[in-house]
């Protein structure tokens, strides 16, 4: 008997000291066709058993069925029935997602020897309770998950479609905070939210998680056959989010995440200028007097939840020159967009007229700027002709407003010209606030928004930006060239060799300085009065 009780205390010790030998030896899982099987580790699952033992934070980045929530199971397990009082949370997207792992917890423990087996004092479906005061719940995520008792281990399952998950982890950092474990693991669900970004932080080690990814190719009984068979099953877009754990494959971006990358690997840079009390006005480009200019602005609803957003872009190249992100309120943020505006040329100023921005708007109407874009209340009409150049066309029979109006009907329009003008690289973007909501903004239940804890406020600044260009400005700059052309084609056939045009064509053909800057019988003299 006395060897009998030995064996069992030195098989007990060496499951407490490896949990690759606990799970391997007396784990059982339940196989959807084979019913209770023996869990027959693969070498990669020993190796991730070893690096959640070594390391307190990890995250896994995995292709679809690769066992690792079940992988996370069993060293649940392991911590709760070979440590006492540890406390075990599992946090999912849904209950039911929460409520699966605790059922594998449950199969295994259900099988083992009787010797490994302690008193359990409370079982249900979402939590399991063990007689040494260890215990496992299951909860879905919400705004109170991760705010309880000091936490042990923390699993996060599918942590990339976990919409709210930036708030969760903040809450769940103070309760690890004493020395508890946490693994993240998740397919991709595209870039730019918490997943993606604790995911790159670990490669630049700017964080504490431990980064594991598994290929489908991890799996030693798949091939490409196997692989190919994927994309039939489930379509070459979701194949490549479930199987090849790649992030910029992956997600439902309105805007493809390879084309932002491409953005900011050849466009973002750093502004020139970084101006205002909170330093969120960057600027690119100074004005150019030769160019127009269009400003459009976002407001804040007021509630301290988003931002005033506004873009600066230049009309005829689409480039963008200036960006501001902040918490103004609407009179302060009125008068910056005089401010703003009135510096780049008396740019047309565009304020999204919804709630809390018709108080920005009459700020800047009462200090009457001359260039402020008006649309009618039907939404049918812009006016074409006088938008650049002055107001006073708001006439009753017109029925013209200011400002532009986000609805059901413009919003999609606008999204849709915004993912057409990006999607082809005719825009020139330099920020790298507007890409980084680019790569959050997502298509959900058919709605372009996005996703929860993050804001859009640059992205429909640059939408509305786009769309105005391309229908209400689109003609006033033709016209303006038109006008152009005719004087230098007047210019250009005078046969007085002492007038000469004062300027040498830049980049794309762009005048250098002023074009109508003559040179007459040596003095200077300014004609662009001629096309005013």
């Amino acid at each position: 008997m006395s060897d009998i009780k030995q064996a069992i205390k030195r098989e007990y010790i060496k499951c407490l000291s490896d949990p690759v030998h606990f799970m391997k030896k007396y784990c059982t899982i339940q196989h959807p066709t084979k019913g209770k099987i023996k869990f027959n580790l693969y070498d990669f699952q020993e190796s991730m058993l070893t690096d959640f033992k070594d390391n307190r934070y990890n995250i896994i980045l995995k292709s679809r069925q690769l066992g690792i929530s079940t992988l996370s199971a069993g060293y649940s397990l392991w911590t709760m029935l070979f440590h006492n009082d540890k406390n075990v949370l599992v946090i999912a997207k849904d209950k039911d997602t929460a409520k699966n792992l605790v059922t594998k917890v449950r199969v295994m423990y259900s099988g083992l020897p009787q010797w490994l087996k302690t008193k359990v004092d409370e079982d249900n479906k979402l939590s399991l309770r063990l007689g040494n005061g260890s215990q496992i719940k299951a909860v879905a995520a919400t705004s109170e998950a991760g705010r309880s008792e000091a936490l042990s281990l923390l699993v996060i399952d599918e942590a990339a479609f976990i919409e709210n998950i930036d708030s969760i982890w903040t809450a769940a950092q103070q309760t690890l905070a004493t020395g508890g474990n946490c693994i993240a693991l998740s397919t991709p669900n595209g870039v730019g939210n918490w997943f993606h970004k604790q995911w790159m932080g670990a490669e630049e080690g700017t964080n504490e998680f431990n980064r594991i990814k598994l290929h489908w190719t991890n799996h030693p009984d798949r091939d490409e056959s196997w692989r190919k068979e994927q994309d039939k099953v489930l379509g070459p877009s979701q194949a490549a989010q479930e199987c090849d754990a790649d992030f910029l494959s992956s997600g439902q971006s309105v805007v493809d995440p390879q084309i932002l990358q491409w953005y900011k690997d050849t466009m973002v840079k750093e502004p020139i200028e970084k101006l205002g009390m909170d330093r969120n006005l960057w600027i690119w480009k100074q004005p150019d007097y030769t160019k127009d200019y269009i400003v459009v602005a976002d407001v804040a609803r007021g509630d301290g939840s988003d931002f005033s957003a506004c873009q600066v872009f230049e009309v005829e190249d689409m480039e963008q020159v200036a960006e501001y992100k902040g918490q103004l309120s609407t009179t302060d943020y009125g008068n910056f967009l005089i401010e703003l505006a009135t510096k780049y040329n008396d740019a047309l100023l565009v304020v999204e007229n919804n709630n809390i921005g018709w108080a920005t708007l009459q700020t800047i109407i009462d200090r009457q700027y001359k260039n402020l874009f008006y649309m009618s209340k039907d939404l049918q009409v812009v006016d074409v002709e006088h938008q650049m150049t002055t107001n006073k066309y708001r006439t009753q029979d017109r029925q013209m407003v200011p400002g532009f109006s986000t609805t059901v009907k413009t919003r999609p329009l606008t999204i849709a010209k915004m993912e057409e003008y990006t999607r082809e690289k005719l825009i020139k973007l330099h920020s790298s606030r507007l890409i980084d909501e680019l790569f959050v903004f997502i298509y959900r239940n058919s709605k372009a928004e996005a996703m929860d804890g993050y804001n859009d406020d640059l992205v429909m600044s640059y939408c509305i930006t786009l769309w105005i260009r391309d229908t209400a400005l689109r003609i006033k700059t033709e016209k303006d060239t038109h006008q152009r052309s005719m004087m230098d084609s007047l210019l250009n056939v005078n046969g007085n060799k002492e007038i000469q045009v004062g300027f040498q064509k830049g980049k794309n053909g762009h005048p250098s300085k002023n074009p109508y800057e003559m040179d007459i019988n040596g003095e200077k003299e300014d004609l662009t009065w001629l096309i005013k």
